[in-house]
């Protein structure tokens, strides 16, 4: 199969590239020279790429024997989480994400791993993986383990890199949670709400695959993944359901904070209506009265009566008076 041209990348691909025997980093090598390392006896090969070219892909394809169809996926991306077995190796896609001026940016890594290699790939938005090479090298008595264990490191941090985004997404959430509370929402608050209600989902959509991921790299027979290695894995898919379960509460306090505010405007809006009725209730019987006195009838009640204008007055101030006390008791005014 014939890939398509890549453009020419403007950075250097190749974040790092090292062997490694019995736990411990040993030499920086070239990829060209990468294969010859990773048929040594006892070594395997770590390398890190960030949105390599076709050119480059080929070659670890080359070095390493890797399938096609993975090669291929590698370099277009936008791939689901998943797990995929060619032969003796393995290909793993895994999505990263964090936030960038307050939405979640997604990005993606895919992994393959055999015996003698590991192979990291990342596109788009995601940390560096210094701090994960770092980690597993400051434990040479794991790090001897060799490719799966560099496996579940990667696995890890990326599932790790999921807290601080939802920690920031909580934030947000509580400070629109006291908003909607506070005042009706308008429609900046309903926009904020779609869109991380629509993140919320986003993240969920690309964390709950990693579940599957987890459960056949622990429980099933699969390529270079030590019995010692599974409970490792199992660690990662419980880190994975707390980030379903934080994403669902999110989801729901962000649910039950639109319909709280809408009940409460509906309350204030009810409210606004019994006001207005109750003052429309008073302000009806000086404009019936008037209304009345306004007719050009011969005969009125104390039309020539001298004091007919201060009783009559007296009265609508009695009753609208009546009626105002009577509201407030009732709690419409």
């Amino acid at each position: 199969m014939t890939l398509p041209p890549s453009p020419v990348p403007t950075h250097n691909p190749v974040m790092a590239s090292a062997a490694y025997c019995d736990g411990r980093r040993i030499a920086d090598v070239p990829v060209a020279e990468a294969g010859s390392w990773a048929a040594k006896d006892g070594h395997f090969v770590w390398i890190g790429l960030w949105e390599p070219d076709e050119a480059l892909l080929m070659e670890v394809k080359r070095q390493f024997g890797l399938h096609e169809l993975a090669v291929e996926d590698a370099l277009h991306a936008h791939q689901r989480p998943k797990v995929e077995v060619y032969g003796d190796s393995l290909f793993i896609v895994l999505r990263t994400a964090r936030l960038e001026q307050g939405e979640l940016v997604l990005g993606e890594t895919h992994v393959f791993a055999g015996r003698g290699y590991v192979v990291t790939v990342r596109h788009g938005a995601s940390s560096s993986y210094s701090p994960v090479r770092a980690r597993a090298e400051s434990a040479p008595h794991l790090l001897k383990h060799g490719e799966d264990f560099v496996v579940y490191t990667v696995m890890d941090y990326v599932v790790d890199c999921y807290a601080p985004v939802l920690d920031q997404m909580a934030a947000m959430v509580e400070e629109l949670d006291a908003q909607l509370i506070a005042r009706p929402p308008g429609t900046a608050e309903i926009e904020r709400i779609h869109q991380l209600r629509r993140d919320l989902e986003r993240l969920r959509r690309n964390a709950s695959p990693l579940l599957e991921v987890c459960s056949r790299l622990d429980r099933f027979d699969l390529p270079m993944i030590d019995p010692a290695i599974r409970p490792y894995y199992r660690d990662v898919q419980d880190h994975v359901i707390r980030v379903n379960d934080q994403i669902a509460s999110l989801r729901e306090v962000l649910s039950f904070a639109f319909e709280t505010s809408m009940i409460l405007a509906a309350a204030r809006q009810n409210d606004v209506t019994r006001k207005l009725a109750a003052w429309a209730a008073i302000l009806a019987v000086p404009t019936a009265i008037a209304g009345l006195y306004g007719m050009n009838f011969e005969h009125m009640p104390e039309l020539h009566w001298r004091y007919g204008y201060p009783a009559v007055l007296a009265v609508i101030a009695a009753v609208c008076a009546g009626l105002y006390i009577r509201f407030r008791r009732t709690g419409w005014l």
